[in-house]
Formats: C-alpha cells, structure tokens, sequence
C-alpha cells in the first residue's frame, strides 16, 4: 500500500506543502494499521481534487472554447493588427472570405487567444451555428483511437458538421501520415461546402516538415497572417488592460517598467501581471515600483550558460525524485510530468532543438519531445500551480 500511495500521490502532495514553503525538501510515509480506513477516504477526497470539471477551467463542454478570450480582452497593437483585421473579415464572411485563415506566431503571442476569440464571436453573431475548437493533437490522438476501435468511419463524420473549426497548432500534424490525410479530406469536406475554418501554427503552412505537399497547399490556400513581437508601447497596453480587468489600476511607472522589463511572451508578461493583481487583492493595494521590482525576480528567466545537467539536477530536485530516473524509460507518472517540465524549459528558456533534447534525456525521438513541449505549453496556460511551479524552477536556474 505505501508502495501505491507514493507512486500515486508524493509528487502532488510535495506540491502541496512546497506551496506552504519551500523548505519542505521531501516527505517521509508511515502507514499505521488504525489509520488505513482514514487514509483511505483522505486517498478518495484527494483523488477527487484531482479530477477537477471542466467548468472548473471556465471551458464550455459544447464548443471546447474560453469563453475569456474574447475580442473585448484582446489587446491590438502595430504587431497583431493585420492578424486581427484577417480574423475580424473572417467573420463578417464566414466561409466566404479568408477561407482558411492560417494565424502563426511565436509561441505565447496571443494565437491562441484570437483564433478563441473569433469562436465566441462567431457564436454571437451567427447563434444556432455550430463551432468547434481544438488542438491538432486532439485531433490526431482521436483519430488514431477511432482507427484502433475499428471506427474510422465514425470519425470522418465528427467534425464536418460544424460551421467554423478551429484547430490550434496544426504543425503538431507534422509526421503524422495518417492523420494528415484526414485532415486533408475533412480540409475539402468543410470547405466545399462553405464552412469556416481557422487554423494556428508556431510557423507558415510551407515551412511545417514532413507533411504532404497538397495538405501544405489546403492550409495556405487561403489568408495567412502572422503575429509578430509586440512592441513597447502594445506591452503597457497588455499591461493595462490585464490588470484593469481585474480592477487593478497600476501607476504608469509600474506600467512601463513590467513593459520594459519583461520581454518575453505575452504568457509570461500577463503571468507577472497576475502576480501583481495577486498582491493587491490581498494588500488591498497596488504595489509600488520597489514590491514590482522585487516580484519580478521570480520572472526572471534562467541564464543561458547553463548546462542540461543542471536543468534536470534542479527539476529532478524540486519534485523531489532521483535525477537518473529522468534518463530512463520509466512512464511513472511521478517521473514523466518532471521529464516533460524539463523538455519545456529546454525548449522555450534555451531554445534547444528538439532532436537534441530527446538525445540528452536518454534518446528519445523529437516527436515525443514536441508532444511533452506542446503538452505543459497548453496546460500552464489553465494550471496556476504548475505555472507557479515552472516559475519556481526558473527561480532556481537563475
């Protein structure tokens, strides 16, 4: 049994407690025969902490889309406009005009944001049609599942009746023979019949790998747009308005000095623009200047002489496992969310390739080094604590 609870539940319950402090270096388990049957419900009740409903992540059941990212929490500036201009088009013509429209970016630029933002629009503007969003790894996940239940033909049917479909990250399609196919034909089978489709990519359709040359063709078809690095005048405005919607206002020199000093993602800026929401509400005041300077410590990204041994040394220590079980084939799950946190940090803070992660954490192949990078970049963007614990572990690397 102690085995099981450990294997179940350490890494979340050092979360936990590292959330109260982190001096809490690792936990020690003592089962007693009395307390097994209260041991078991507190197993039960955490296990449904776990399990939290999607509401739980404000994400409507029907159409998989943030019913926060709207247009009215989108922030326009001289480097995002010509994507909006395409998006706002798009809806007035669905179907019609820019069809499809291919939105690539950085990552952390706000695709994400826009291409949702025109899903909740189009559900106000066109009510009673359908819409549907979704990640091209959800997609290819589903279909390989349908093939191996024998369903295939279901699938073909699953997302052609909808009026406008957003596939987030379509790159993800890369290598994906099968799967790419199906998107060709389910690509033809919406568009053909005047459907709206918009699609996200960290890169342009012809510079996605390994994917057939006429897909390649279906996805620059029609409006392709990009998102580029937001200048210092459009980060105040992120900075503005993503506190001002929290009720926070922030004095100017607050605002231009998050500006000025966070140059990383739009992710990352409003990520230090939460913390700073965070402290107001509890002080019931806005931070001034030297609060900010000293919060913006934990934003700081990692130096970048830093090896790949100390990545994993550092990750392995804060979860609090064995670095050499990083370096193996173990898929324990106490192991493999630390692994994909690694690969992450390699990947956006160093800018390592993907071959060579996979090389360096015990030859794995870049497509399953893409899958865990893609992964935590989709989950921390809805999980504060594993957000919290990545900029704790940068903290560390700096």
């Amino acid at each position: 049994f102690k085995d099981w609870y450990i294997k179940k539940f350490h890494t979340l319950l050092l979360k936990i407690v590292r959330d109260v402090s982190y001096e809490f270096r690792n936990i020690e388990y003592i089962i007693v025969k009395d307390e097994r049957r209260k041991a078991a419900k507190e197993v039960k009740n955490t296990r449904g902490l776990m399990e939290l409903p999607l509401n739980e992540f404000y994400i409507n059941k029907s159409d998989n889309l943030n019913p926060r990212y709207t247009f009215d929490t989108f922030v326009v500036g001289s480097f995002n406009n010509l994507a909006y201009s395409a998006a706002q088009a798009a809806l007035e013509r669905p179907g019609i005009v820019y069809n499809p429209l291919f939105i690539y970016g950085d990552t952390g630029r706000g695709k994400t944001h826009l291409i949702q933002a025109i899903g909740n629009q189009f559900k106000k503007q066109y009510p009673g049609r359908k819409v549907f969003y979704l990640t091209s790894e959800k997609f290819v996940v589903d279909y390989t599942d349908s093939v191996q239940a024998g369903n295939a033909n279901r699938f073909k049917d699953k997302y052609r009746h909808y009026d406008l479909l957003i596939m987030d990250d379509v790159h993800f399609i890369s290598k994906k023979e099968m799967s790419g196919e199906e998107l060709f034909h389910l690509f033809n089978a919406l568009h053909d019949n005047n459907k709206q489709i918009v699609f996200s990519s960290d890169r342009p359709p012809v510079a996605i790998p390994d994917i057939a040359e006429r897909l390649k063709g279906r996805l620059a078809s029609g409006m392709t747009v990009d998102i580029g690095e937001p200048d210092n005048e459009s980060r105040m405005a992120i900075v503005k308005k993503k506190a001002a919607s929290h009720g926070v206002i922030l004095s100017d020199e607050v605002v231009e000095y998050v500006a000025a000093t966070m140059k990383g993602s739009i992710r990352e800026l409003e990520g230090m623009v939460n913390s700073i929401v965070c402290h107001a509400q509890v002080k019931g005041v806005a931070p001034d200047i030297a609060e900010v300077r000293q919060s913006l410590r934990s934003f700081t990204r990692p130096q970048k002489n830093i090896s790949v041994k100390n990545v994993v040394d550092k990750v392995a220590e804060f979860y609090g496992i064995d670095e050499e079980s990083i370096y193996e084939k173990t898929r324990r799950r106490e192991v493999v969310r630390p692994r994909q946190v690694i690969m992450y940090i390699l990947r956006e803070d160093f800018s390592i390739s993907y071959p060579t992660i996979g090389a360096k954490l015990g030859g794995r192949d870049h497509t399953t080094v893409i899958h865990s990078c893609e992964k935590i970049k989709r989950e921390v963007i809805v999980d504060s604590d594993l957000s919290k614990e990545i900029q704790n572990i940068r903290t560390l690397l700096v």
